[in-house]
C-alpha cells in the first residue's frame, strides 16, 4: 500500500467515525514554548486545556512533525527520524480509552490487514482500564506490557497537557532482534501507534525522570499519533523508513550519486550515512517550505545542523558535488503532490541547500583537517574522550557542527566532552551578550545610554543582602532604541533603580528576578539583573500589567525561593574550593564560576583528575557542622591579612566585603549567601573534567536538586538490580559478567561466519575455470554476509596466479554484483561489471581491485551474469 493511499484510507475511517478532517498545522508553531511541532496535538492545545471551545469534539489529521531529540539515533536504526507524518484522531471531551483502543485495533488489522498475531500493547504500569481494553479486543496477556513514565506516559515536552498512553507494535520478526515484546527490542518490535489518554497537566520536570502532575484536564481527552513513516514500511515489506515510497525516490538517486548500492541495514556507517543523508534532505525541503531559514540559533540552528549533517554524511559515501539541491528536488517531486507547500517553495528550497552546502564546503575542509588531527592526538595518547575545548574551537573558530564532531569521533571510538563543550558554549554566549549590551540601539550607544544615567542619578544602590524586597523609583526606562518615559503591557524594558535588592549578575552568580509593582497596580516581570555601568544595575523587564512611568515609585520585590537557593549554590561554591585547596594544594585556585539556583560549576587549576568522592565527603561534613557565615567590609589590604583570597579575574576596590564560612573558607565576594553552613547542604558533585592544559571543572547540585538527583540514582540502580535479578551492590559485578559473556559471544559468533565464509570461498575457488591468462569464477549465490569480502576470498585462493571471481546474488526486489581480481591481474574489476551492472539496471562502483554494483531489476540477473563471465573471460584472455 502507497503512502498516498494510507493517508486516505486513516481520513476515511474516522471521518466516517464524525472525525472532522483538520489540515496540518505548519512545523513553525504559534505556541511560544514549543521550537518546533512535534506531535499531531501541538494545534489543539488550547482545545485540552478548555482555553478554548472547538468547532467539533472530533478531529483527525495528518501532521508535519520535526523533532531532534533522537537524532542521534537517525541513520543508526531504521525507524528514527526527524521529519515525519504524524496521523492523528483526536477527543476534546468525547470518547475516550474504548472507542480509541477498539477503532485503532480495527483499522491496524482490518484496514490496513496487519497480522493479529504480530501486533503488542504497551501500557502504563498503573493502566488495568487499558490492559483489560486490549484483552477484549483479543491481544493475549502475554502481549501486553506495562512500562514506566518514560515509555507510557506522553506529554508535549513542556507543561501542560498530559496523560498515560498505550501504544501498539508491530513484531517485525527474528531479522530484526531477539524476541522479549517492546521492553526488549524497540527495532524488532516496532512501535506504531501511541494513543494518549490526555486526563492531566503536567508541571516543570525532566521528561525521563518522572514530571510533576499538578493537575487534571478540565475534560478527558484523546490524543493519538500513527507514524506514516513506520506504517509505511510494515505495509510495503521494506527494512527502513528510506525505502518506503516516502523516501525510496531520494533514496535511489543518492546510491547513484555515491555510485555504489546502499548495503541494506545492517552494512555498519556506509548503511548509516546513506540513512542520515536522505532523512535529513527531506527534513530540511519540509523546514524551509515552512519558512525556517539555517541560522546560527532557533529554528534556523536545527536546520543547518540537520544540512550539515546529511552534507557531511553524503562526503563520507564519496559523493563530492553538491547533494542537497538535487536531493530535495527528489523529495519535492515525490511529496509535493501531498504537501503542495513543498512545489510553491522549490525555488527557494534549492537556493537555500545551495548556498548552504556551498559555505559549509569549506568548512568541512578546513575542519575536517583540523578534527582529524584533534582525533590522532587523543588516540595516540590513549584518551577515550575528545576535550571539549578542542570540540569548541572547531565549532567557534572554524564553524565546524559539533553534531558531526561527535560523529566522526565515534567512528574513530571515542566520545566527545559535551558538558565541557557546553561550558565553553555557555560562556561565549555570556559574552557575546555582555558585548551586546553596549551594542548601539539604533542611533543612541547602550554605554552611552548607562553613562548619561548615571551621571543623572548616580549609582543604584544595592539592599539586597539583608532583604528580597524594598521601595524603590523609577529613575529611567529604556528600550532597543533609547530612553523613553513610560512602557505599557507588553514591552520589554531595561528598568533603572534608585535603590534595588536585586543582585546585579556578578563574580559568577546570575542575576536575580522577581516583580515590580506601582501604586497604580501596575505589574512588570523582571527577568534577570545584571550590572550596567559605573555603578547601575540594570533590570531587563517585561510589563505585565499597565503602565509603568518614569519617576514612579515602586515596591521592588525578588523571587525569594530563586535567591535562597542561588546563596546555597553559592555558599557551597566558596566551601568547595576551600577543600579543594585542602585536598590538592595552594595551587587549586579558583579560576571561573558559575553559581545558579540549585547547582554550580567551579574551574580551578590543577594538572591531573580528582577523586571527587573524598573532596565531597569533606563539603558536605564541613556543612553538617553548621559553621556560621559572617560578613563584614574592610580596606583590601586588611582583608588579605586576615587571609582572604581574591578570586582570579575579578576586580576589587580599596574597600572590600569578606565573606568568611566557619574559618577554613574566606573570601572577598560581593554575592549573596546562606546565614549557616548547613542550608547550603547537601552538594552532590556530578561531574569533573579537564578543559583546558592545567585547569580543570566541578559541577555540582546543591540542596533539594542535590536530593532529587541522589533518589533519581538510587532508583535507576534499584532497576538495573531488578533487570539483573541481584541486590543493589552485586549489580556492577553481574553486569561486567554479562558484558564479557556478550562481548565472548560475539566473537564466537564473528569467527563461525569467517569460518563458514572461508569454506563456501574454498567450494567456489574449486569451481573455477581455468584458462591460459588465469582462472575465473562467475555464480549466481544466495546471498549471506558481505559478498565483497568472500569474493576477495574466492581470488585469493589461487595465490600469485591472475584471476577474476564475480558473484551475483538476489535480495528482495534487488540485484547485487560483486567482483574481485586477484593481485597482478590487469584491468579493472569495475570494467568487469559495468555491461552487467546496466542489465539489472544500476551502475558499477569502486576503484580498487574489488567492485560492485546492484539495480532494481533482478529479473535480468542471470542476463548480468552471463555478462559479466564474457567480461571476465575477455580479461583474461587479453592477459599476456
Amino acid at each position: 500500500m502507497r503512502s498516498p493511499d494510507i493517508r486516505r484510507r486513516f481520513l476515511d475511517f474516522f471521518s466516517a467515525r464524525d472525525h472532522r478532517v483538520v489540515p496540518s498545522g505548519p512545523l513553525v508553531p504559534s505556541d511560544p514554548t514549543l521550537l518546533l511541532t512535534g506531535a499531531g496535538m501541538d494545534q489543539f492545545k488550547p482545545y485540552f486545556l478548555g482555553q478554548s471551545v472547538p468547532a467539533h469534539p472530533r478531529a483527525v489529521s495528518v501532521q508535519k512533525c520535526a523533532r531532534t531529540s533522537d537524532i542521534h539515533n537517525v541513520g543508526r536504526t531504521t525507524r528514527h527520524s526527524t521529519f515525519f507524518e504524524m496521523l492523528g484522531n483526536f477527543s476534546f471531551g468525547d470518547y475516550f480509552k474504548s472507542e480509541a483502543a477498539a477503532w485503532a485495533w480495527e483499522l491496524l488489522t482490518e484496514g490496513f490487514g496487519l497480522d493479529p498475531a504480530r501486533l503488542w500493547a504497551t501500557v502504563h504500569q498503573d493502566d488495568g482500564e487499558a490492559e483489560r481494553l486490549w484483552r477484549r479486543l483479543g491481544v493475549p496477556a502475554s502481549r501486553i506490557q506495562r512500562l514506566g513514565m518514560a515509555d507510557n506516559y506522553w506529554s508535549m515536552g513542556v507543561p501542560g497537557p498530559c496523560g498515560p498512553s498505550s501504544e501498539l507494535h508491530y513484531d517485525r520478526g527474528p531479522a530484526f532482534g531477539r524476541e522479549g515484546g517492546p521492553a526488549v527490542n524497540g527495532e524488532r518490535y516496532l512501535e506504531l501507534w501511541n494513543l494518549v489518554f490526555m486526563q492531566n497537566v503536567r508541571g516543570e520536570g525532566p521528561a525521563k525522570e518522572g514530571y510533576p502532575i499538578v493537575g487534571e484536564l478540565p475534560a478527558r481527552s484523546i490524543d493519538t499519533g500513527l507514524g506514516l513513516d513506520r506504517l509505511a514500511a510494515v505495509l510495503q515489506d521494506v527494512d527502513t523508513v528510506c525505502e518506503t515510497d516516502l523516501l525510496a525516490p531520494a533514496f535511489g538517486l543518492l546510491q547513484e550519486m555515491a555510485g555504489r548500492e546502499y548495503p541494506g541495514r545492517d552494512g555498519g556507517e556506509a548503511s548509516t550515512s546513506f540513512r542520515v543523508t536522505a532523512e535529513h534532505a527531506r527534513s530540511a525541503a519540509f523546514l524551509i517550505a515552512d519558512g525556517v531559514l539555517p541560522s546560527p540559533d532557533g529554528r534556523g540552528h536545527v536546520l543547518r545542523r540537520l544540512m550539515r549533517r546529511a552534507v557531511r554524511h553524503a562526503r563520507l559515501l564519496g559523493v563530492d558535488g553538491p547533494v542537497l539541491p538535487a536531493l530535495t528536488g527528489r523529495v519535492v517531486d515525490t511529496l509535493g503532490p501531498a504537501w503542495p507547500e513543498l512545489e510553491r517553495r522549490r525555488a527557494l528550497i534549492e537556493r537555500v541547500c545551495a548556498a548552504e552546502e556551498e559555505g559549509f564546503d569549506r568548512t568541512l575542509r578546513q575542519g575536517s583537517r583540523l578534527l582529524d588531527a584533534e582525533l590522532g592526538r587523543a588516540r595516540a595518547s590513549g584518551a577515550r574522550t575528545l576535550p571539549g575545548r578542542a570540540a569548541f574551537e572547531l565549532h567557534h573558530t572554524y564553524g565546524f557542527p559539533i553534531d558531526l564532531t561527535v560523529d566522526a569521533a565515534r567512528a574513530a571510538g571515542l566520545e566527545v566532552d559535551r558538558d565541557a563543550f557546553a561550558a565553553f558554549l555557555d560562556e561565549q554566549r555570556r559574552q557575546a551578550r555582555q558585548a551586546g549590551q553596549v551594542r548601539k540601539g539604533g542611533a543612541v550607544a547602550r554605554r552611552d545610554l548607562y553613562r548619561q544615567v548615571a551621571a543623572r542619578h548616580g549609582r543604584t544602590a544595592f539592599v539586597g543582602h539583608g532583604t528580597t524586597a524594598a521601595e524603590a523609583r523609577i529613575v529611567a526606562l529604556l528600550n532597543p532604541s533609547g530612553e523613553v518615559a513610560e512602557a505599557s503591557e507588553g514591552d520589554r524594558v531595561e528598568v533603572i533603580l534608585d535603590r534595588s535588592p536585586f543582585y546585579a549578575e556578578s563574580g559568577g552568580q546570575v542575576g536575580d528576578t522577581g516583580t515590580l509593582r506601582t501604586a497604580g497596580g501596575a505589574l512588570v516581570e523582571v527577568l534577570d539583573t545584571r550590572p550596567g555601568l559605573d555603578g547601575l544595575h540594570v533590570h531587563a523587564a517585561r510589563v505585565t500589567g499597565g503602565e509603568i512611568r518614569t519617576g514612579e515609585d515602586v515596591h521592588a520585590e525578588v523571587d525569594a525561593g530563586r535567591r535562597a537557593a542561588t546563596a546555597r549554590s553559592h555558599s557551597a561554591t566558596h566551601v568547595l574550593h576551600a577543600m579543594l585547596r585542602r585536598v590538592l594544594g595552594d595551587h587549586a585556585v579558583q579560576r571561573g564560576s558559575r553559581v545558579e539556583p540549585g547547582r554550580l560549576r567551579l574551574d580551578f587549576a590543577h594538572f591531573t583528575g580528582v577523586d571527587t568522592g573524598p573532596v565531597q565527603t569533606l563539603v558536605n561534613d564541613y556543612l553538617l557542622d553548621d559553621p556560621e557565615v559572617r560578613v563584614w567590609e574592610a580596606g583590601r589590604a586588611e582583608a588579605e591579612a586576615a587571609g582572604a583570597i581574591a578570586l582570579f579575574g575579578e576586580k576589587y576596590g580599596d574597600r572590600v566585603r569578606v565573606v568568611d564560612i566557619g574559618g577554613s573558607s574566606r573570601e572577598l565576594c560581593g554575592g549573596t549567601h546562606v546565614g549557616h553552613g548547613s542550608q547550603a547542604g547537601p552538594v552532590h558533585i556530578v561531574g569533573e573534567s579537564s578543559i583546558g592544559t592545567g585547569l580543570r571543572r566541578i559541577e555540582a547540585l546543591t540542596g533539594a536538586d542535590a536530593l532529587r538527583h541522589h533518589d533519581r540514582e538510587h532508583a535507576l540502580l534499584a532497576e538495573l538490580a531488578a533487570l539483573l535479578n541481584v541486590p543493589p551492590d552485586q549489580a556492577p559485578g553481574r553486569l561486567r559478567q554479562r558484558l564479557g559473556t556478550l562481548a565472548e559471544t560475539r566473537r564466537r559468533l564473528d569467527g563461525l561466519r569467517a569460518a563458514e565464509r572461508t569454506a563456501l570461498a574454498a567450494r567456489l575457488a574449486d569451481r573455477a575455470e581455468r584458462l591460459p591468462g588465469g582462472a575465473w569464477l562467475v555464480a549466481e549465490i544466495v546471498p549471506e554476509g558481505d559478498l565483497r569480502a568472500l569474493a576477495s576470498e574466492v581470488v585469493a585462493r589461487h595465490p600469485g596466479a591472475p584471476g577474476v571471481a564475480v558473484l551475483g546474488a538476489r535480495t528482495g526486489d534487488k540485484a547485487a554484483l560483486v567482483a574481485a581480481l586477484s593481485p597482478g591481474t590487469p584491468g579493472r574489476a569495475r570494467d568487469v561489471l559495468a555491461r552487467a551492472a546496466a542489465a539489472v539496471g544500476g551502475g558499477a562502483g569502486g576503484t580498487g581491485p574489488v567492485a560492485n554494483a546492484g539495480g532494481r531489476r533482478p529479473e535480468h540477473l542471470e542476463q548480468a551474469i552471463v555478462q559479466a563471465a564474457r567480461d571476465a573471460r575477455d580479461l583474461l584472455l587479453s592477459t599476456p
